[in-house]
């Protein structure tokens, strides 16, 4: 059998929840496609090999009409999962799932909604506003993941055949089945791979490394560990950033404040990944304690559990449950306490080790990708 994994957007961040779930298909034996539009110049991240990835221009509307109907030709899997509660991506398999009578699956990895203001958010123009929102070439009801049909689409979330979630939170406000946001701990393997290889491979033997493996926003955190860097003020500690955000410039931003800290690598394939965090004496997710954070499972998480690295994180979310004892929580916007825990670890480093090897123990049983294939298959079966 066939899978369509359906994408809003290939240049956003819901690819990577997208290309672990094809994983876990394949892992199934089920045959997979990646199918989405794609709104900006470039993907978001570089897919694994050997997933195969039809993309169509993402257009405002009304030529999202044209659009949608193209990408609705692409989709030819025996088994529909769409990626978020989108328009782009919900509503389009909703309208090949009333055609075809296929069955649809929806994942859900953050709350849509949070970005926009949560709970707080709503619609409400006046007359004269509401047409320059429809008519205006620039209209933001021209957006096709405008906020407004994100709310009509989460009203829609039982039309699916089934639901997978990654979080609590998730789960709590709109049920479904808990598919974590896991890890090929087989490809993320720390023996694979020799620490002090891949520190001169990037340029970083003479520091001691703290991680952040993927794209910094203000929720999480960064910003919390550079201040810890200031009061620590110990120059041979360097914070690492992978990739770098896509989205606007605030990485740039970060390091014209704090560059003395920053190392910043490159985007690369997921291949890749394990020799980069290999590099990494801690990684660190200090997430904030906000709306946005608290609907997330922060898929870095599990890079550092599956590469038996210290795990630095907050006490946010799922967070504590995901690390259980084998990681070092502190409170949320927290500075202080951060520093004094990057102090602990390094004055006590072959504990910290000790303790990243239990992490990986916890990511293989709960975390990896054959976790949630056991998860996911119970799902499809029901179908």
């Amino acid at each position: 059998m066939k899978v369509s994994l359906v994408v809003s957007d290939l240049s956003g961040g819901g690819s990577v929840r997208a290309f672990l779930l094809a994983q876990v298909l394949r892992k199934l034996n089920y045959k997979v496609e990646i199918v989405g539009f794609i709104f900006g110049k470039e993907l978001y991240a570089i897919p694994p090999d050997g997933i195969n990835i039809i993309s169509i221009p993402g257009e405002n509307y009304p030529q999202f009409f044209s659009a949608s109907k193209q990408l609705l030709q692409k989709i030819d899997g025996d088994i529909i999962y769409a990626v978020k509660p989108k328009s782009t991506s919900f509503g389009v398999s909703l309208l090949k799932k009333f055609r075809s009578r296929r069955p649809l699956l929806l994942d859900m990895d953050d709350w849509e909604l949070s970005w926009h203001g949560g709970f707080d958010w709503k619609y409400s123009p006046s007359l004269k506003q509401f047409a320059r929102d429809i008519l205006k070439k620039d209209g933001a009801l021209r957006f096709p993941d405008h906020p407004l049909y994100i709310q009509w689409m989460e009203s829609l979330v039982p039309k699916a055949d089934a639901v997978t979630i990654d979080t609590e939170f998730l789960k709590e406000r709109f049920g479904g089945v808990y598919v974590p946001n896991g890890k090929d701990t087989a490809m993320f393997d720390p023996s694979k791979y020799d620490p002090k290889v891949s520190r001169e491979r990037y340029g970083l033997s003479n520091y001691r490394i703290l991680m952040f493996p993927g794209a910094p926003r203000p929720h999480k955190g960064v910003e919390d560990v550079l201040m810890a860097l200031d009061r620590l003020n110990q120059l041979d500690l360097r914070l690492v950033i992978v990739g770098g955000s896509p989205y606007d410039d605030y990485d740039d931003k970060l390091i014209q404040k704090w560059g003395r800290w920053i190392i910043k690598l490159p985007k690369c394939p997921v291949e890749v990944m394990p020799l980069v965090v290999a590099a990494a004496h801690v990684v660190v997710v200090p997430q904030r304690d906000t709306i946005i954070a608290r609907a997330q499972f922060p898929l870095k998480l599990t890079d550092g559990m599956a590469m038996a690295k210290p795990v630095l994180s907050t006490r946010v979310g799922d967070i504590p449950e995901i690390l259980g004892e084998t990681g070092y929580l502190v409170d949320p916007d927290s500075p202080e306490q951060i520093a004094e825990q990057i102090d602990l670890i390094f004055q006590n480093l072959d504990s910290a080790n000790e303790r990243g090897s239990k992490a990986r123990e916890r990511c293989v049983e709960k975390y990896s990708l054959y976790a949630m294939a056991s998860i996911l298959k119970s799902v499809i079966a029901r179908l």
